[in-house]
Formats: structure tokens, C-alpha cells, sequence
């Protein structure tokens, strides 16, 4: 596997690759990103990943200094998975000067569920992934459905902008008690671990309840706002829990539920000093 920093040194090292298929990474490496660098593998050759903590995409008083850094143990994992390149550039690499102009998505998007409770949030992860997407030109590229919002996101930009990658999305891997696998688990306690997987119970309680059918927008609401007090109950502090139309991310009215739109219902939530999200599709 080759490790390269420098945008043009990566072209040099691609060109005539038009098979590419990449796997846009912050590091940390778990078994989850594993399976996207398998999956990437069955969509074109070879697998390009990046490895990159994206400032942008950082609030101010969240974790970007405090964000897992573990490069020597990730070159070590994707080398068993017969990654051809890993893009590691510095922030002097990728933002040579100051990155001023950004990609912004709509507000209908970008400004809910997640966009709303870590603002710039989008904007930043939008930005890094156009301009990871020009230095790599990969035909594919593959992220995870853990990111629920942030995979729409990226979707919609591509067909918006024309960009000639086909996004893959791949399904959460979980542990065997259900808690959807993610770098910030590293932040958990033990106690706070066994209680984790609270969230993902929580939302198969809700997709149990919306199966069961001719439910209304205000026993919908009515089922969040019961699942939060539940979780608050706990010891967490929820940021939202909402059941959402797949295609839209919207909210569903009494017509989207009497013809049986496909939903999915997303959550945030503070445990102890760590942020879980998690989704699930109903």
C-alpha cells in the first residue's frame, strides 16, 4: 500500500485509473470502515482511503483536538485489506490557504436533525468530500448508512453538481449487543457501554410501534417524545429522536403515513460526555 500526502503526487500516482473506487475515512479505524473497503472492493479496482480529521466540520466546542488519532494501527488494518493508496494529507496538504469558498446544501437538508444541532456541520463535511472527491476522481465512492443524514447529503450534491461518482452506501456494522460501531464508542466508560445500547432499543421500539400501522403525525410525535423522556429517564440527554420519510428526510403528515411512505427514524444523544447517533429504517 502506498501512503501519500500531496494532492499531485496522488493524481501522478492514479492517473489512468478510471476504475477507482474510494472510501473517504477520519481514522480510527474499526471494523465498520473495514466492511466499507470490502464493499468497495466488489464496486471497481483499485480502493483508494483517505485518512483525514476535517476541521471544518468541527464545532467550536467539540472534539477535533480530542478526535482519535491512531495512523500507525489504521495503515496496518487497511494493508491487510489490500488498500492500493492511502491519501493522508496534512491540513497543509488539503488547505494550503484559507478554505474560503465552501459548499453549502439547502436549508431543507442541511439545517435538520443533525445540521441543526451541530451548525456548519454539512457545510464543512460537503466541502472536504468535493474536494476529496477532485484529488482522488474516483468512479465510486462508499459510505456508511450510520450516517444516515450525512449520506443523503453527499447524494444530493453529486447529482447536483453533475460530479461523475456513483455513492454506495453501505449498512451499519454493529457489535453483537446491537450498539452501532463508531470511533466516539472509544470515548465510553464501561458502565456507560452497557448502557449504550439503550439507543439502538430504543429505535426498534419505535420501528415496532410505527409497523403496527394507521398511526397518525400526532401519535408519531407523540412516540418521540415518549422515547426521549424514556432515554432522559436514563441518564442521557437527547438532542432529538424523530421519524423522518426516507426520501426526503422530512417529517411525515397524515397522507404520508396513510400510503406508507418508507421511514426511518433517526436519533442523537449525549451519554455521559459522548454524542451517539444512530438510525434505523422502518
Amino acid at each position: 500500500m502506498k501512503i501519500i500526502s500531496d494532492i499531485q503526487d496522488l493524481r501522478d500516482q492514479l492517473r489512468g485509473q478510471n476504475r477507482a473506487v474510494f472510501v473517504p475515512t477520519m481514522g480510527n479505524l474499526h471494523e465498520g470502515h473495514l466492511s466499507l473497503m470490502r464493499l468497495a472492493r466488489q464496486h471497481g479496482d483499485p480502493v483508494i482511503a483517505s485518512i483525514f480529521v476535517n476541521r471544518l466540520q468541527f464545532g467550536p466546542n467539540e472534539d477535533f483536538d480530542k478526535y482519535p488519532r491512531t495512523f500507525e494501527a489504521d495503515v496496518e488494518k487497511l494493508e491487510k485489506e489490500g488498500v492500493y493508496v492511502l491519501f493522508a494529507p496534512t491540513e497543509k496538504d488539503l488547505y494550503p490557504e484559507p478554505q474560503e469558498y465552501r459548499v453549502e446544501p439547502p436549508e431543507n437538508l442541511g439545517k435538520i436533525l443533525e445540521g441543526e444541532f451541530r451548525p456548519g456541520f454539512f457545510q464543512g463535511v460537503c466541502t472536504v468530500v468535493l474536494k476529496l472527491f477532485s484529488c482522488v476522481q474516483p468512479k465510486v465512492a462508499v459510505f456508511g448508512k450510520k450516517d444516515y443524514q450525512q449520506l443523503m447529503v453527499i447524494r444530493q450534491m453529486c447529482r447536483q453538481l453533475a460530479l461523475p461518482v456513483d455513492i454506495v452506501p453501505a449498512e451499519t456494522v454493529r457489535a453483537e449487543d446491537g450498539l452501532a460501531l463508531s470511533s466516539r464508542n472509544g470515548y465510553l466508560s464501561s458502565e456507560e457501554r452497557s448502557e449504550a445500547v439503550q439507543l439502538i432499543q430504543t429505535l426498534k421500539e419505535i420501528q415496532e410501534k410505527v409497523l403496527q400501522g394507521k398511526l397518525t403525525s400526532a401519535d408519531i410525535l407523540r412516540i418521540e417524545q415518549d422515547a426521549c423522556a424514556k432515554l432522559s429517564a436514563r441518564g442521557w440527554i437527547p438532542d432529538y429522536i424523530s421519524v423522518r420519510k426516507r426520501n426526503d428526510l422530512l417529517s411525515a403528515n397524515d397522507a404520508d403515513l396513510s400510503s406508507n411512505q418508507p421511514l426511518v427514524v433517526l436519533a442523537a444523544a449525549k451519554l455521559g460526555k459522548t454524542r451517539l447517533i444512530d438510525n434505523l429504517e422502518i
